[in-house]
C-alpha cells in the first residue's frame, strides 16, 4: 500500500449526505454499549416503523476520520437510505486515537463490541441476528472489515460488509503506524494480511485515482477474499480519488465528491444488499 501521509486523515472529515428521496417515519434511540476508560460509547438506533412482524435486517455504520477524528452524526445522512428500506440502522461511536493511550486497536475492539451489542439485542429491536451488515468509509471501513477478520467470537462478526474507499491494507500506512507505540507490529491490524475462508460477503466501492487508500491495496484484499473462497465484489470508478473526489483535485484534504459517481457507488451497495436479502427491490 502506498504511503498515506498524516494529512490524509482530513480527507475523511466530510459527513455523508442523505440519499433517500423522501424521509420516512422511524424511531430513534440512543444507548451506551460499552464502558471505557474515557467514558461510555454510544449507539444511535433508528428503527423503521411498519407492521411487519418478521425480524428485520440491521446495518451498523462506522464513520471515517483517519482514526483520529469524527463522530456518529457524520453518518446520519445515510440513515434514511437504509431505515426507509426496512433495515434497523445503527450508527456507532468508537474511540479516537490520540497517539498516547488510544490506538486504532481500541477502535477495532469498539467495532466488534458494537456488532455484538446489536446481535445481543436482536429481540429488543425485532432484528434478525443472522443479517447484521457493517458499513464504513475509509477508516470506518477498516473497522468494519477488522470486525469481520479479527472477531474473537461469532457474535462480534458482521454477516455482510459494505466498504467505501476502504483502508483494508494498512501495514505500510505511515499515518496508521504513527498512531501506535513504536515497535508495534502493524501487520497484526491489517485485514488484507489475515483473510481466511468463511468471511462475510463483501462489496467495496472506490475511486481508481485514490491516493489515500490506493486501489492496489483494495485489490489485494479483494483478490485474497476471492482466493479464500469468499464472496467479494469490487466496483472501481474512473476519474475519481478518495471518497469520489474528482481527478485533478487533492483527495487528501477536505473531500469534494462527484455526487453522480458517489450515487452510483451507493446504488451498487444497495444492489448487493438486495442480492443478499437485506433490502427489497
Amino acid at each position: 500500500m502506498a504511503q498515506v501521509i498524516l494529512a490524509a486523515a482530513v480527507s475523511c472529515l466530510v459527513p455523508v449526505e442523505g440519499y433517500a428521496a423522501d424521509p420516512c417515519t422511524r424511531t430513534e434511540a440512543e444507548f451506551a454499549f460499552s464502558q471505557t476508560a474515557t467514558g461510555p460509547l454510544k449507539l444511535h438506533v433508528f428503527s423503521p416503523l411498519h407492521t411487519d412482524t418478521l425480524p428485520r435486517p440491521a446495518i451498523v455504520i462506522f464513520h471515517g476520520g483517519g482514526w483520529t477524528m469524527g463522530e456518529p452524526s457524520w453518518a446520519f445522512g445515510l440513515v434514511d437510505r437504509y431505515a426507509c428500506k426496512g433495515l434497523v440502522t445503527i450508527v456507532a461511536q468508537y474511540r479516537l486515537s490520540d497517539g498516547k493511550t488510544v490506538s486504532p486497536a481500541d477502535a477495532v475492539d469498539d467495532a466488534m463490541a458494537a456488532i455484538k451489542w446489536t446481535r445481543t439485542n436482536a429481540t429488543r429491536f425485532n432484528l434478525d441476528p443472522g443479517r447484521v451488515a457493517a458499513l464504513g468509509w475509509s477508516a470506518g471501513a477498516h473497522l468494519a472489515a477488522s470486525a469481520a477478520v479479527f472477531a474473537r467470537d461469532a457474535d462480534q462478526r458482521p454477516n455482510l460488509l459494505a466498504l467505501v474507499s476502504p483502508a483494508v491494507s494498512v501495514e505500510n500506512d505511515l499515518h496508521f503506524r504513527s498512531l501506535f507505540p513504536p515497535q508495534t507490529s502493524i501487520e497484526k491490524y491489517s485485514p488484507a494480511e489475515h483473510v481466511m475462508p468463511s468471511l462475510p460477503p463483501t462489496i467495496m466501492v472506490t475511486g481508481r485515482e485514490d491516493t489515500v487508500t490506493p486501489l492496489a491495496a483494495v485489490r489485494k484484499f479483494h483478490e485474497r477474499m476471492k482466493a479464500a473462497g469468499n464472496v467479494s465484489e469490487l466496483k472501481v470508478y474512473d476519474d475519481v480519488g478518495h471518497l469520489f473526489t474528482p481527478k485533478g483535485q487533492s483527495d487528501s484534504g477536505f473531500p469534494n465528491p462527484d455526487k453522480a459517481i458517489r450515487q452510483r457507488a451507493y446504488d451498487a451497495i444497495d444492489e448487493f444488499l438486495i442480492q443478499h436479502t437485506y433490502m427489497a427491490k
